[in-house]
Order: C-alpha cells, then sequence, then structure tokens
C-alpha cells in the first residue's frame, strides 16, 4: 500500500523547495513509476532509499531534466515547472552526481570538471583560473589532486571524487547524489559528509541517494522509501532506524548470510608468495611482499581502506598487473607467465570492481555478455555453435537468477544488482576453481547484495575457493570464514567470522564515526 504523500505529514511544507506530484513514467508496459509523491526540503538532506529497479534512478532523472514524465508535474519554489532538458534544469539550479561516473578518461581531471561550460579569458579559456578553482575544490575534498593529472590515471574513488567536484562547482540550489560513496573509503566519506553540512548551512537542498544504509542514516534529515515504483514510506530522521529502512524497502528483515558450512575444505586452490607491485606513477609499493593462500571450499574477505592495495592485488592475481617481485600458484603450479585469457582457462577468474568498465559491454545483449568470457567453449575455428551457447547463456541465467526480459534484452536495461550478477555469472560460466571479486556488492541494494552472497556461499559448498574484498565491515561479517585486513600493501590482521566491526575497523586505521 503506497505510504500518504509528503505533503501530508512534512511539518515543514512551507520549506520544501521542489516537489513531484503524482509523478508516473512508464517504458511500454512497464510502469517504473506509479504516481510518486516527493519533497526536497530546503538546506536539509532528503534520503531516497529502495531497492535497484524500485524507480530511485528514474525519479531522479526526471527532477533534473534528463526524462520527462509520463504524467503528474514537477514544482519548484511553488511554482509548477517543464524539465524538458538538464539546461532547463541547471538553469533553475539543480545539479545531479549520476550513479555511474560519466568523466571523460582521456582528459585531466580540470577539463573535466569544467567541459562545457569553460571559463573565459581575454584570449580564449582561462585555464590558469580553471586550475585555481580545481585546486580549491579538490581541497574542500581534502584530495591533493594536480588538476592537469588524466582522469585515466585516478583509482576508481578519486574519480568519484572528481565528479562530485564537477557538481559542486555549479552553484547549486538543489544537488542530487545517487551512489555518490560507492568507491569512497570512509575518511572520504567523512569529508563529504562535512561538505554536505556546509552545502545545506548555505541554504542548499542535498538529495541523496545510496545502498550504504548505515552509513546514510549518519546524513539525512529526512527519508523516502521507494518500493516497485512507488511510495510505501516518509518519515524525518528521528522516527527511523537501520530496520525501518530494510523494513519497508523489502518487506521484511534481511541478512548477508553467514559462513557456508557442511562441507570439507580442501588444500590450498590460490597461493599468493610474496607478492609485490609497483605503482606505475608513484613507483611506490602498493602490494608489499604479501602471502595469502584460500583453500578449496573457503571464503576470504580482503578488508582495507582506500588505497590499502587491495584491487591492485586483485588485478595482479588475475593477470591485470605485472608484480614487481613474487608468485601465484593455482593448485599449486605457477601461473606467473600465463596472459589474463590464460588464467580464465586455468581456472582462475575475476569480477572486477568497476562493472561498466571492466565487466560488462554495453552494446551486447544480457545473453552474449555472459557468454563472453567462456566463447572459446562453444566456437571452432571462426564459427560460433549457437546452440551450444544458448544452453550456457539460459543455464547461467536461471543460476544467478538473473532478472530479465530474456537473453536478447539490452543489458542496459537491467537494474545495478542484475547488472552485477551478469559479470559474476560471466566469469562463473568459466568453470572456475578459484573466483576473485573485488567490491561485488558495490551500487546495488540489500536484496541484491544478500542474492550475490548467498550464490558464493552455495558455490563455495561445491568447492570454489572464493577471495572477494570489501570496503563494507558488515560484508566482511557475512559469509567470510577468514576476514585480511589489509593496510598499506601489507596484511595486518587476520579474524575469523566471530570478529567485531570495531576490532577489523582499528586493524585497518579506521577510526569509528560518532
Amino acid at each position: 500500500m503506497t505510504a500518504p504523500a509528503p505533503d501530508a505529514s512534512a511539518p515543514d511544507l512551507e520549506n520544501v523547495v521542489m516537489a513531484a506530484r503524482h509523478v508516473a513514467k512508464s517504458y511500454g508496459a512497464v510502469k517504473a513509476l506509479k504516481g510518486v509523491n516527493f519533497d526536497i526540503h530546503r538546506g536539509q538532506v532528503t534520503t531516497l532509499f529502495g531497492e535497484n529497479g524500485a524507480g530511485k534512478s528514474t525519479l531522479m532523472k526526471i527532477l533534473s531534466g534528463v526524462i520527462q514524465p509520463s504524467s503528474g508535474e514537477i514544482i519548484f519554489e511553488g511554482q509548477p515547472v517543464t524539465l524538458q532538458s538538464t539546461i532547463d534544469a541547471q538553469a533553475l539550479g539543480i545539479s545531479i552526481i549520476h550513479q555511474e561516473l560519466s568523466l571523460a578518461p582521456n582528459l585531466n581531471v580540470r577539463d573535466n570538471i569544467f567541459l562545457g561550460r569553460e571559463i573565459s579569458g581575454p584570449s580564449g579559456v582561462d585555464f590558469a583560473e580553471e586550475d585555481r578553482q580545481t585546486r580549491r575544490l579538490m581541497a574542500e575534498l581534502q584530495e591533493d589532486i594536480d588538476p592537469r593529472t588524466p582522469v585515466e590515471h585516478l583509482r576508481l574513488g578519486q574519480q568519484q571524487l572528481v565528479e562530485i567536484a564537477r557538481a559542486l562547482s555549479v552553484n547549486s540550489r538543489v544537488l542530487i547524489m545517487d551512489e555518490p560513496t560507492s568507491a569512497l573509503s570512509a575518511s572520504e566519506v567523512d569529508v563529504l559528509f562535512k561538505v554536505i553540512r556546509d552545502l545545506t548551512a548555505r541554504g542548499v537542498s542535498i538529495v541523496y541517494i545510496s545502498h550504504h544504509l548505515e552509513e546514510a542514516l549518519q546524513i539525512t534529515d529526512h527519508a523516502v522509501v521507494l518500493r516497485d515504483g512507488a511510495m510505501t514510506a516518509y518519515a524525518p530522521r528521528a522516527d527511523i532506524d537501520l530496520e525501518w529502512i530494510v523494513r519497508h524497502m523489502v518487506g521484511k528483515n534481511f541478512n548477508l548470510g553467514s559462513p557456508p558450512t557442511g562441507h570439507t575444505m580442501g588444500s590450498a586452490a590460490l597461493s599468493i608468495r610474496e607478492l609485490t607491485v609497483v605503482d606505475s606513477h608513484s613507483g611506490q609499493n602498493v602490494v608489499d611482499g604479501l602471502s595469502l593462500d584460500v583453500a578449496s571450499g573457503e571464503v576470504v574477505c580482503i578488508y582495507g581502506l582506500m588505497g590499502a592495495g587491495r584491487t591492485e592485488l586483485m588485478e595482479c592475481v588475475a593477470g591485470r598487473l605485472r608484480p614487481a617481485s613474487g608468485h601465484v600458484l593455482l593448485h599449486g603450479r605457477p601461473v606467473d607467465g600465463l596472459t589474463i585469457a590464460q588464467r580464465i582457462r586455468a581456472g582462475l577468474a575475476l569480477v572486477p570492481e568497476d562493472r561498466q568498465r571492466d565487466g560488462l559491454v554495453q552494446t551486447m545483449s544480457v545473453g552474449r555478455n555472459l557468454s563472453l568470457a567462456s566463447i572459446s567453449d562453444f566456437t571452432r575455428g571462426f564459427l560460433t555453435q549457437l546452440s551450444a551457447e544458448r544452453r550456457i547463456i539460459t543455464r547461467t541465467i536461471k543460476d544467478v537468477t538473473v532478472k530479465t526480459d530474456g537473453p536478447d534484452a539490452a543489458i542496459g536495461s537491467l537494474s545495478g544488482g542484475n547488472q552485477q550478477k551478469v559479470v559474476i555469472g560471466k566469469m562463473l560460466a568459466t568453470g572456475p576453481s578459484v573466483l576473485l571479486l573485488d567490491e561485488p556488492s558495490r551500487g546495488i541494494d540489500i536484496g541484491a547484495k544478500a542474492e550475490v552472497f548467498g550464490l558464493l556461499a552455495d558455490r563455495a559448498k561445491t568447492g570454489l575457493a572464493v577471495l572477494f574484498s570489501t570496503s563494507e565491515v558488515s560484508e566482511c561479517l557475512s559469509i567470510a570464514h577468514r576476514i585480511i585486513v589489509m593496510r598499506r600493501g601489507r596484511i595486518v590482521a587476520e579474524f575469523t567470522h566471530d570478529a567485531t566491526k570495531e576490532q577489523i575497523m582499528a586493524a585497518s586505521g579506521e577510526s569509528l564515526v560518532a
């Protein structure tokens, strides 16, 4: 049952700067939004919760002029407005930070921030002024990045901060943040929250969307929950807690599972020996003499702050980065000289951190994305055995429970959680004995997280060795038999499943947020 419209219960209606009234959006027979009412409060943070596919991003695209509603109206400062484009929205002071990064990797930080609205000087673009403003913006975010650094040379978390800086560079009255912290460390999140509070103190209205529920509770003033395109709940911060959010999001309480039991672990499937990886730009060791074993049937989690070396470790083991020294062994046999494709065929597969850039081909269908990594299994010469490919695709869709209209559906038509299942399914279709996953739950909701972790636990029972990295402590305490904490490229602690959040965070050098 749809909850009452926010204007029926919000005590400070006079402070609503922008509102959606009975907004609906249909794509053919699919109703993405079903008459949603939504208020944005002046100088406050309104947090929008919901599973992937609940309609959050659709609503935000309507509010920012990216798409237009099928029915309903948008109210801005008490007057109905028509937002035909993002230009119309920006003219009113409405900006959005999209969930998927929209940076130009071949351009530098400065040029990305001012792309399309360059600062003019007497003789053309005033690059010196753009440099100055870029440095100021990055200083606000406490990130020491040279304005002329190519974006492609930045780690994912830094790229996300550049995206945030670009939005902050516009004097916004309403700033929509769609998953702004999905690749940020806890310390970077703290900085962002300080920036948000500075903005709200100046009267800027924030719409905040995040699947990091506990994190979002720290910043929200008002909470709205969407489910299946309809609003299911609204409450001010004083009336909500984590259980309230989850109950209204998914209709029941949820957890991410527990370590798989009832099977016998085998010998070491993956062995990492004294592995060192050097950053090509700084010359520093990002992985420093690290050794680790993962047994068949074991689930091991690597936790660490941004820059701890988790991603570099995963990419080196998978063959994407070359080590300066050390060895990687698969069932006791070295794989150091093997390419990525050869390691996949040997049984070592990686689910990368950035599914959009490294995990999916946006121009391909769901089915073709699923079969891409195992294509050698059903090709003979230049010919593809279509029936064999179809069987693999159909089986994988069922095994990893991808919600799709069919194998021929566009990959972009899927929610973030289902896209992540496609990336995982693609690698599972290769029949690995060791599966690496770098931030497997990035940008997906709690229900999809539970499904992904349940899938990994089930595969571990069949003998699959699972090594996954995360920056969320709650995920460490889900299905992992062992928790490895990394800091500055080294292993600094190891815990079993009965560890506490405080122990894990303290070992990583992280302080708990009050």
